[in-house]
């Protein structure tokens, strides 16, 4: 049962047309907080999670932006300041997958792409959302989505490896910076979740069993369960947790060494 431990906060969370942003506007909502929904290719499955925002009593506005852009990013924080006239909590969850290309083969624009996404995209709502706590008088949480390859290295993934170890290290050094002003900035890194960027999985059952046998848990996670970790990084609970990588991976990271 929800606790009410998000009530009256508003949070922005990128991406959150689907997967594990869609999972996390919904269950900020059941704790009481009010949703920025942003999305850049899909209207309708933003449009869901507005849905499912209102269906448990809170506001939501939606919000089309490429978080690559800093423009686009200074309009979506003005428009959130517009709705809600704060913004408490900033999920930093948008991103691009590994094109599987290795590195030698690897185009500049899709290299570009993965970073300017999953890099340059935390670090321009990071910063335009630390303006505004400081403006405010401080206080605040950033939770930023990585992954294990923020860790594990995977052939044909040097773009999304890369970007995600970045993002972890922004974290950490923005929770060097925002100490003083009472900002908490963690990171949520995933394994192996049911979400579009594991659409062929999702879609053919022996394929995922296939996937599945290298995590010790033997499944992948649910949306749902990355988010309400992150409601507990979002919530008052997590006050004197900053710079820390929570890993949700079903025990993943630690059986790689196993039968070497």
């Amino acid at each position: 049962m929800a606790a009410g431990r998000l009530d009256r906060k508003v949070a922005l969370i990128t991406g959150s047309d689907s997967g594990i942003g869609q999972a996390t506007a919904t269950e900020f909502a059941k704790e009481g907080a009010h949703v920025v929904i942003n999305y850049l290719h899909d209207a309708e499955g933003a449009e869901q999670t507005r849905q499912a925002v209102e269906k448990e009593g809170r506001q939501a506005v939606v919000v089309h932006a490429d978080v690559s852009d800093e423009e686009q990013v200074g309009l979506l924080f003005d428009e959130a300041m517009r709705s809600f006239g704060t913004v408490d909590v900033l999920m930093n969850n948008a991103g691009v997958d590994a094109s599987g290309k290795q590195v030698a083969e690897l185009p500049t624009e899709v290299w570009d792409k993965a970073l300017r996404t999953n890099v340059y995209g935390p670090f321009f709502c990071c910063r335009r959302f630390v303006q505004l706590r400081t403006e405010a008088g401080g206080g605040g949480k950033i939770i930023n989505v990585t992954s294990v390859h923020e860790d594990i290295p995977n052939a044909g993934g040097a773009d999304y490896d890369c970007s995600k170890g970045a993002v972890r290290m922004l974290t950490r050094t923005l929770a060097l910076e925002l100490a003083p002003l009472k900002i908490n900035v963690n990171n949520l890194a995933p394994g192996m979740v049911l979400t579009p960027f594991n659409q062929a999985a999702i879609d053919d059952p022996k394929l995922l069993e296939e996937q599945v046998q290298s995590i010790p848990w033997k499944r992948a996670a649910q949306p749902a369960e990355i988010a309400r970790l992150a409601v507990f990084l979002a919530s008052s609970d997590a006050d004197y947790v900053t710079g820390a990588t929570y890993v949700m991976d079903g025990g993943l990271m630690r059986n790689l060494g196993q039968g070497a």
